[in-house]
């Protein structure tokens, strides 16, 4: 298994209130597999997407990723984790406005010091894989938004990471440019990539093997999704 969570609590403390965000969440996701998370606003999606990305620490409970406690590690482990584990998606791209694609992809590599010939290389791989290699020279500002989000996913993959975590990855985007990102994920998913995309968005989770629905801060159901 790639992912396990025990009994994972988030408390947020606003003011003399405690706020419950999860509520003892228990998750098992598989190597390979293709995960959707969904839930309204408030849900807890996004508390969960920032602990299993390492992007924060819960209250209590344990965070497992390829069999290592990541709940228990210090700043620094967890920042070697993010860069080197898991490929990130965000719904606004997150991209360097006056950097080239090629030089957006490479980011990752350049912050765990890998040299630049073969940061190069790379990074025109990952563009590759999401067919934009033809605009490796191109700035954001001169790609469309599909095309944005397509650079996003290359600089997700460049690492090859064990994990792709995307956060509304079409939340930004038209219906047809959204369906086209998501065959991209179709496509990275049946070449052996573990996806874990959060949505509020039914059409889109459907593109996943598996549906996850957080509801006040737990796992309201599951559902296995048949293609």
């Amino acid at each position: 298994m790639l992912i396990r969570t025990e009994d994972l609590w988030k408390i947020y403390e606003v003011g003399t209130e405690k706020v419950n965000a999860l509520r003892g969440v228990t998750l098992i996701i598989n190597k390979g597999e293709y995960v959707a998370i969904m839930g309204p606003s408030g849900s807890g999606k996004s508390t969960l997407m920032n602990l299993i990305g390492c992007l924060d620490t819960p209250s209590r409970g344990d965070y497992y990723l390829n069999e290592k406690l990541v709940s228990q590690l210090n700043d620094d482990e967890l920042a070697r984790i993010r860069n080197k584990e898991i490929g990130f998606v965000f719904q606004t791209f997150n991209l360097l406005g006056r950097a080239t694609s090629a030089h957006n992809v490479e980011l990752p590599l350049i912050y765990n010091g890998t040299e630049s010939g073969m940061r190069k290389i790379k990074a025109k791989e990952a563009l590759k894989m999401v067919d934009l290699e033809d605009r490796a020279a191109h700035k954001p500002n001169e790609l469309s938004g599909g095309e944005r989000q397509r650079v996003a996913i290359a600089r997700a993959l460049v690492n090859s990471p064990s994990l792709i975590l995307a956060d509304e990855p079409t939340g930004n985007l038209d219906s047809n440019t959204g369906r086209d990102i998501m065959k991209i994920f179709e496509r990275l998913h049946q070449q052996g990539n573990t996806i874990v995309i959060v949505t509020h968005e039914h059409d889109i989770a459907t593109y996943a093997d598996r549906i996850v629905y957080i509801r006040d801060g737990g796992i309201e159901k599951e559902e296995s999704i048949k293609h």
